[in-house]
């Protein structure tokens, strides 16, 4: 069985077995029952609020908390269709995944309600948004229930080797990142069994795919001795597990790369590094609190003559910076975070890290990325 581990609230999270996860439904399942039966009252759920308003930066801790504001929902007569899909949501969660080993998507949850009769879900973002609300009630995390993420995890090369297994045979399987030849590994979706050996630094992980193979095309991690990790984005929870985990066990420092724009501070890096308001109730383990952030910086135009090679920024990048400057609670520690989003609205403009490719296509790779290596002043 897999050990327990816990957070603040006594949630078992991502270490949770499937036993654990079954016994937490059957709890819920037993309450409402006894409300109906032996009270005769009606019968509710409790779910913690999934946002920014309900979560605080713990320095110490390195990631959002969640605190204590809950929504109830009541079984009502507005309410009848919705408290349904939560039962039923949870019956089809504990019959047909956990009890019987299996794995879903979220896609096949949608359809597979077309057969719940009058509960059925209208369109997926009913569906994805009760499986959030249900993840946040058991306090455990989504992939322990068998659901898998449609999106994919990121993908992997340099000094790692990742041992994995057949989920069937169990037979053993070492995967050496170092030698894909042109490709790279793909993060699964679940990923708390594997297991590593690694030889490698530090970790550096990349917002973009094109980037990623660039650096990889040219052997970048055998140079500097690091784990490269495409992001494509939003790292997916897979992914930030993988790093973190990578990064806990091997004593690895966690090297960020992104855009210089809102979206990749306050989205990607700020996800990466201590999570979401959304997912606050499982950021202990989907967060990567010893991340720093490489670039690209504001200063990094100036410093490097990007000048030519910027996009004004959108009302949408504005809107996102501002909101940070104003609320996120992560930016609002940092003053570092504070005064590089002030300079790019200063300056009005964002750079995307393909930028460098005006002074040479392997100029990030040979200069701008070694010259942050040497001076380390990354950001909080």
């Amino acid at each position: 069985m897999a050990k327990k581990r816990k957070n603040k609230t006594g949630s078992v999270v991502a270490g949770s077995s499937r036993k654990d996860a079954s016994r937490k439904i059957v709890q819920v399942c037993e309450t409402v029952y006894e409300d109906v039966i032996k009270r005769s009252k009606k019968p509710s759920l409790k779910f913690p609020i999934r946002a920014l308003s309900n979560v605080k930066y713990d320095i110490k801790k390195g990631h959002f908390q969640i605190l204590g504001k809950m929504v109830t929902r009541t079984l009502s007569y507005n309410t009848v269709k919705t408290f349904a899909q939560s039962m039923r949501l949870l019956a089809t969660t504990k019959n047909d995944l956990i009890d019987r080993n299996d794995i879903a998507g979220k896609r096949e949850v949608y359809y597979n309600s077309k057969s719940w009769g009058e509960c059925r879900f209208e369109e997926q973002p009913e569906s994805d948004s009760l499986l959030d609300d249900m993840e946040a009630m058991l306090g455990v995390n989504r992939e322990q229930l068998g659901y898998i993420p449609e999106e994919r995890g990121g993908d992997v090369a340099g000094p790692v080797t990742v041992i994995d297994r057949n989920p069937s045979t169990r037979e053993i399987f070492r995967i050496d990142c170092s030698k894909l030849g042109s490709g790279a590994w793909s993060i699964p979706s679940r990923v708390e069994h594997l297991k590593f050996e690694c030889k490698a630094k530090f970790i550096l992980a990349i917002e973009t795919s094109s980037l990623f193979q660039r650096l990889v095309h040219h052997l970048f991690y055998q140079k500097h001795n690091c784990v490269l990790v495409s992001m494509s984005g939003v790292p997916t929870r897979a992914c930030r597990r993988f790093i973190r985990r990578l990064a806990d066990e091997e004593k690895l420092p966690v090297l960020v790369f992104t855009d210089g724009d809102p979206y990749g501070y306050c989205n990607i890096y700020r996800t990466l590094k201590v999570g979401s308001g959304q997912s606050a109730h499982i950021n202990t383990f989907f967060c990567v609190p010893q991340a720093r952030f490489l670039g690209v910086t504001p200063g990094d135009i100036a410093e490097f003559k990007l000048q030519d090679a910027t996009h004004p920024l959108e009302q949408a990048d504005i809107k996102r910076a501002n909101d940070a400057l104003k609320n996120d609670p992560f930016v609002r520690h940092h003053k570092e975070w504070q005064d590089a989003l002030k300079q790019m609205l200063k300056l009005g403009v964002r750079v995307e890290q393909q930028a460098f490719a005006k002074h040479g296509l392997n100029f990030v790779l040979d200069t701008y990325l070694p010259q942050k290596f040497k001076k380390k002043n990354y950001l909080p």
